[in-house]
């Protein structure tokens, strides 16, 4: 189960258009959008460390972006 909260998913799906959103359809962006953050937070951490830090800056997420 993913720990961000439904509310805010809903609204990101409804501002690009949708009138309406399913439980169904939230919860699989919510898994899908956790999954990809997960991975983008990964590469990041990777860059960072890579550099000789410990803490992850709006560089590493820019690069793990490409």
């Amino acid at each position: 189960m993913s720990e961000l909260p439904k509310a805010p998913v809903a609204r990101l799906m409804k501002s690009v258009g949708a009138t309406r959103v399913s439980g169904g359809a939230i919860d699989l962006m919510n898994e899908a959008m956790e999954s990809y953050g997960v991975a983008l937070a990964a590469k990041a951490n990777d860059y960072a460390r890579h550099a000789g830090r410990k803490t992850i800056k709006a560089d590493d997420v820019k690069l793990a972006l490409k």
